[in-house]
């Protein structure tokens, strides 16, 4: 801001700021002094659909590209299944929020290294969780936010579910034609090994797996905890929600951000109860303690936080919580300031 109290980047000035608001302040005074004059009732819109973001890392790009806005029954028991009905209903009055019906996010994320284009989940697709034209929005997402499937370099798989790796294959051909595949190796094995999976839940999940990413099998890279996917992209050990679930630690220029994949269901129930269970959890008490790990280096690190199934556009903040449990604080504009160049 210079002595006429100039910011340098948008020139907006104090000056101007009090003329706009003198102007709006006289606007209403202005009107009442015309003919009266009858405004009809416009036609209700709807609500609108939510489209990308993008966000700035460092010299990284972030684009978040939303695969459905569907709402959806709980999050009791989808988190707290080892809680009492009534207990997680409760969280969510206290947090002004419907006790039986919530909202999560289904969002892949692009990563803009500047050498290569990552693209982290690919959200429902043709036959995950949440069906077309409720889900599986990813494939017609990408043109308006910029990309084309062919661009893609990398497609990195935080776990094997089907909002996950739904989108992979679109029609009987791969979505992202030149990309390579990254996933945990253990967790490749967990889903190909059609002994694991006894309940109709895991067989579906495991069928779809078969489905979508087995034909990419030339293709995949398999890697373990601490790998990296790129430069400036470190996976990380995050079992519990399946064997091979994995974090990943992104930097660029001195920035840090987490990409937590589903360490968190829900922006409230999750984080608050960590103990909770997670019914689609492998592991119910390996998960556990991942959450409270995952949320803990978050909380400790202030870093920012893209949650898989954190509301749109899925970026916040990890706070720890006096009473114990931790909070998400939702981006506003930490990662929204203009270029300095």
């Amino acid at each position: 801001m210079d002595e006429n109290g100039e910011f340098a980047r948008g020139r907006v000035t104090r000056r101007g700021l009090l003329g706009a608001a003198a102007g709006l302040a006289a606007a209403p005074l202005a009107r009442a002094l015309l003919p009266g004059e009858a405004l009809a009732a416009g036609p209700k819109l709807g609500l609108p659909k939510s489209s990308f973001a993008r966000f700035r890392l460092g010299a990284f790009e972030l684009t978040m590209l939303p695969d459905s806005d569907a709402f959806i029954d709980g999050p009791f028991p989808i988190i707290g299944e080892n809680a009492a009905e009534a207990d997680v209903q409760r969280l969510m009055i206290e947090n002004l929020l419907p006790p039986k019906t919530y909202q999560p996010g289904f969002t892949p994320m692009v990563v803009n290294t500047g050498k290569e284009l990552v693209i982290f989940d690919t959200g429902n697709g043709a036959n995950g969780f949440v069906k077309r034209p409720d889900g599986g929005w990813l494939a017609a997402q990408l043109a308006p936010a910029g990309f084309t499937p062919e661009q893609i370099d990398v497609v990195v798989l935080s776990h094997g579910h089907i909002d996950h790796v739904g989108g992979i294959m679109e029609g009987v051909k791969p979505l992202f034609p030149n990309a390579r595949y990254v996933i945990a190796g253990t967790e490749y094995d967990f889903w190909t090994n059609e002994s694991a999976h006894t309940s109709d839940m895991a067989k579906l999940m495991a069928g779809v797996f078969r489905t979508n990413v087995v034909p990419v099998r030339d293709r995949v890279t398999f890697i373990k905890p601490g790998d990296d996917v790129v430069g400036g992209i470190r996976s990380m050990a995050a079992p519990g929600h399946t064997p091979g679930h994995l974090a990943f630690m992104i930097e660029s220029d001195g920035k840090n951000m987490l990409f937590w994949g589903d360490c968190a269901h829900h922006q409230v129930a999750s984080l608050a109860r960590p103990d909770w269970h997670c019914m689609f959890d492998s592991d119910k008490e390996q998960g556990a303690a991942t959450r409270k790990r995952i949320y803990d280096l978050a909380a400790t690190e202030r870093i920012p936080v893209q949650g898989y199934h954190m509301p749109f556009p899925s970026l916040g903040y990890v706070e720890r919580r006096p009473e114990g449990g931790y909070r998400w604080l939702a981006h506003t504009y930490q990662l929204s300031q203009p270029s300095a160049g």
